[in-house]
């Protein structure tokens, strides 16, 4: 997959992950940088756990990425004391 497609595929799973934490979203580069690291470290922990390779654009590894997502934004607002849900 090309570049600009890992960051589109980012954008998409980032927006989702900050729009489901706390229903407003980080802002447009937050959001992709937050979706690329957690669609690596969703894709991660899932080969790790199935085996299964998570790494191509279908809807599997959107929904890993998001999930993965989730737990990137989740830390992120317990690191820079950000309230998740409001």
């Amino acid at each position: 997959m090309s570049i600009l497609g890992w960051i589109f595929f980012g954008l998409i799973a980032g927006f989702i992950a900050s729009y489901t934490v706390n229903r407003r979203g980080e802002g447009c580069l937050m959001n992709i940088a937050l979706g690329l690291v957690g669609a690596l470290v969703g894709g991660f922990i899932f080969r790790q756990l199935t085996h299964f390779d998570a790494f191509r654009f279908n809807l599997v590894s959107m929904l890993i990425a998001i999930i993965g997502a989730i737990i990137v934004i989740l830390i992120y607002h317990a690191l820079t004391g950000r309230r998740g849900v409001r």
